[in-house]
Order: C-alpha cells, then sequence, then structure tokens
C-alpha cells in the first residue's frame, strides 16, 4: 500500500502563488508515476499534471493547458515527496487538488484509471 498526503492549499488573492505537497509513504517505488488532479463543486475531476521517469532517467512531465506555463509539478526522492507549485493564480483554479500515484512507470493526464492510490485532497480558494 501507499499512502498519500497533501499540504500546502489555502486561500490566496488572484496573481498569487502557492506550493503544494504531496508525502508519499508506504510501498512506494521512485518508478511511480505522480500526477495532480483538481475537481471544482460541480464539475469533474481533471488531471492538472503528471511526472515520471524515462529509460534514460529523464523526467517526463506534462501539464493540462489551462496550466501550462503557471504550474510546475516536481518531486524530491530523498523526501519522498511531490510538489506542485502555482503561480499566477487565478479564480478559475479553486478547487480540491488530490495527489495520486500509480503503480505503473506510465500514464496518462487526467485518466483517473490510471491511478491507484489517492490522497485525500488540499482546498485552494483564489479569490479575484
Amino acid at each position: 500500500q501507499v499512502q498519500l498526503v497533501e499540504s500546502g492549499g489555502g486561500s490566496v488573492q488572484a496573481g498569487g502563488s502557492l506550493r503544494l505537497s504531496c508525502a508519499i509513504s508506504g510501498n512506494a517505488d521512485r518508478s511511480m508515476c505522480m500526477g495532480w488532479f483538481r475537481q471544482a463543486p460541480g464539475q469533474e475531476r481533471e488531471g492538472v499534471a503528471i511526472r515520471y521517469r524515462l529509460s534514460d532517467n529523464t523526467n517526463y512531465v506534462e501539464y493540462a493547458d489551462s496550466v501550462k506555463g503557471r504550474f510546475t509539478i516536481s518531486q524530491d526522492y530523498v523526501k519522498n515527496t511531490v510538489y506542485l507549485q502555482m503561480n499566477s493564480l487565478k479564480p478559475e483554479d479553486t478547487a480540491m487538488y488530490y495527489c495520486a500515484a500509480a503503480r505503473m512507470d506510465y500514464c496518462r493526464i487526467g485518466v483517473r484509471t490510471d491511478f491507484d492510490y489517492w490522497g485525500q485532497g488540499t482546498q485552494v480558494t483564489v479569490s479575484s
């Protein structure tokens, strides 16, 4: 089993920044694909970013069009933590943000069924 615990959410004004953290514990493997999703009230859960290691030990990252150039996913293997740096936040970024992990070493952004483990979420609220 793998446990994921998110933190770092909060309330900010438009244009502000937040950094979300996802602490990974349990039987985790460095090769696991990691992702961030978000879900606003009344809306589907959508993929925000993914990150996984390629065979040449470089990292593949992908972002939803709505966050490209503003959000950055990263991972600290020593701290077993995945981060989502969010800059230039907009009111439409308001949502519950979830960290997810896939047993596979590959995943597709926004494909919930690719992911096997989920955190409880952390709320992000952006006011105009």
